[in-house]
């Protein structure tokens, strides 16, 4: 696995996530430092995507009426974190926190991970194959999260494609 194909299915991402972690590394990095920098190139890597992603939920489910920041990479006493948010006017009188995309790389992670603010149910609106066939982006993103935090409660050795493979 390369890690720069811009096609990389989500469970080679995972299986690239779990190695880092078996052998100590992330990318090409070994020391803080060097994450530190991988992470600051990742944001500027992400910033168009995520930034695509907010404009058309902006777009599609705001009508327009949002409006998408981005922080860029910040460094606090939790770490390093860069977070791409999109708010609108019916969401900030309410109070709520607005939709956002955060990357993170805590003090003491081993590597940095991506989240949302509030993400935990997806709605299933399943009527039809076609909706069904919609939704193995989203079915592979819940494995994929559910797995790692598995791993996170224990560790690597339990995904065998990462000892064996």
């Amino acid at each position: 696995m390369t890690g720069t194909h811009a096609r990389t299915h989500p469970y080679e991402a995972l299986l690239r996530h779990f190695a880092d972690l078996r052998d100590g590394t992330h990318g090409t990095a070994t020391d803080r430092a060097g994450k530190e920098r991988l992470f600051a190139t990742a944001v500027e890597l992400l910033d168009p995507a995520a930034r695509q992603v907010l404009d058309e939920a902006n777009r599609f489910l705001l009508l327009g009426s949002g409006l998408v920041e981005a922080t860029g990479v910040r460094n606090d006493a939790d770490g390093l974190s860069a977070q791409w948010t999109l708010s609108w006017p019916e969401q900030r009188a309410t109070g709520l926190p607005a939709l956002g995309l955060i990357a993170h790389y805590g003090r003491g992670f081993h590597h940095p991970h991506l989240r949302g603010v509030t993400v935990r149910d997806w709605p299933m609106n399943v009527f039809s194959a076609a909706d069904a066939s919609d939704q193995v982006p989203i079915l592979r993103a819940i494995v994929v999260a559910d797995l790692h935090n598995l791993v996170f409660q224990r560790d690597y050795r339990i995904v065998p494609a990462t000892t064996r493979g």
